[in-house]
């Protein structure tokens, strides 16, 4: 009887006699790409969880490459018609989407092929997503062509060596930006002001009864109004109301608008954010490192405005000169553990958890080394994080690992399937490089 083998090849999965098998040798994530082609349902309902995983990552560089490669059609589609003003109408008739959707991608496409030929290079390469690539072609939008290849050069430098991770599409859009601004510091803060005179709400209608109203705010208001939203909700939570806190949260917010009292009192604290400044840049020296945590990279000019507004509150936080680690938080409070939350917000500005954003002051303080269990951790802040409460119940599930490294901002997430994901934050003041966690955009709580 013959023996035959499993040959994984481009055309699928084939067995063939042993002795006629081709010397083709195909790296472990081009056979998974071409397994993950030719799955059906009831195969993939067979797989173990490491196996489930290597098919998302295959199917994510598939779709990234087929992404690149409707790009470079969408753009050839436009070159063949002269830039005619119905591509975009031709095109969604085939893509199946509205004109407005094939439009947008029309334009990115434009932006990739002609301005940003590296993203567009490891979107084919199965690194980065349509989605993502948008977010950075939207970053650099109102940059000239020549500023936006440099960008387009720097990210994708950055990209290779492991500098910018890009497992999020915000992730990609907080690097572009502060690319963008090193490459026009002179436009950027024009920039900021053009998007925020572009400020608007929309009624967006949705389906079974529900609308989207959705507004474009300036960062830092847009933070405070969910601050408070959020800690009129948690109180509701508290006093025994049995809505969830997402309903709590879009109730109390149609509420406030339709002026009406939601019989709650938000604490004063509750509207807090912080903005991160060097002190030579408050005193108009310079005009580089200003983040609001949960956000990112402000422009100078706008940071200034934010702090010199009559409801700004100074605070006073001192840094190692070196690396830019906080050591200690100017305070008016006596209260030790609110002391050393404040300490613990403004390191780590944000949840400690990889692909999280979650404000820091609006996350638990977590004991790295538990306080109770044998582990006698101390209420301290060596041994405190910020995580929000998600991921700060996460971190007692038996099949996930957190740990973070207060020292060096380093975090780490084992997965269940043991896969290991690691980033490490930097002082908002100084961010010597873009960070590789996620930004805030599609917050896992």
């Amino acid at each position: 009887m013959s023996e035959f083998v499993q040959v994984v090849g481009p055309a699928g999965v084939m067995f063939v006699p042993a002795g006629q098998a081709p010397a083709v040798a195909f790296t472990p994530e081009e056979q998974a790409e071409i397994r993950c082609r030719t799955f059906t349902g009831q195969q993939v309902a067979e797989l173990s969880a490491e196996q489930v995983i290597e098919t998302l990552a295959a199917a994510r560089r598939i779709r990234a490459h087929t992404d690149a490669i409707e790009a470079h059609a969408l753009a050839r589609l436009d070159q063949l018609r002269g830039q005619d003003r119905y591509v975009a109408d031709e095109a969604a008739l085939e893509l199946r989407v509205s004109r407005h959707t094939a439009a947008l991608r029309l334009h990115r496409s434009r932006q990739l092929t002609q301005r940003m030929p590296r993203v567009l290079a490891a979107m084919e390469a199965g690194q980065i997503e349509g989605a993502a690539a948008g977010r950075v072609v939207e970053a650099t939008d109102l940059l000239d062509d020549q500023q936006a290849r440099q960008v387009d050069d720097q990210l994708a430098g950055k990209l290779e060596a492991g500098r910018v991770s890009p497992t999020n599409p915000a992730n990609l859009a907080r690097a572009a930006r502060r690319l963008v601004e090193q490459a026009d510091p002179e436009g950027q803060a024009e920039r900021a002001r053009q998007a925020r005179a572009g400020r608007k709400v929309e009624l967006l209608p949705g389906e079974d009864g529900l609308s989207t109203l959705a507004a474009d705010l300036p960062a830092e208001v847009a933070a405070s109004a969910y601050a408070r939203i959020d800690a009129m909700a948690r109180k509701q939570r508290h006093r025994g109301d049995e809505r969830t806190l997402d309903q709590l949260r879009a109730d109390v917010h149609a509420t406030l608008l339709l002026g009406q009292d939601p019989d709650v009192a938000a604490p004063e604290a509750a509207a807090t954010v912080f903005l991160h400044m060097p002190v030579d840049t408050a005193l108009g020296i310079s005009d580089t490192g200003c983040e609001l945590s949960g956000y990112g990279p402000l422009p100078a000019p706008i940071a200034r405005q934010i702090m010199g507004s009559q409801q700004s509150v100074w605070r006073k936080v001192l840094t190692d000169p070196a690396s830019g680690a906080v050591l200690d938080v100017g305070r008016r409070r006596y209260r030790p553990t609110t002391a050393i939350r404040d300490l613990v917000a403004v390191r780590d500005a944000e949840c400690t958890t990889p692909g999280c954003h979650r404000p820091a002051q609006h996350s638990d303080y977590d004991h790295l080394h538990g306080w109770g269990r044998g582990q006698n951790g101390s209420t301290a802040e060596a041994n405190g994080g910020a995580k929000c409460r998600w991921h700060h119940r996460m971190k007692d599930h038996p099949h996930w690992t957190l740990h973070h490294n207060p020292t060096n901002g380093t975090s780490t997430i084992t997965t269940p399937t043991g896969r290991r994901y690691t980033t490490q934050q930097h002082p908002p003041a100084t961010q010597p490089e873009p960070s590789g966690t996620d930004p805030p955009g599609d917050p896992p709580f």
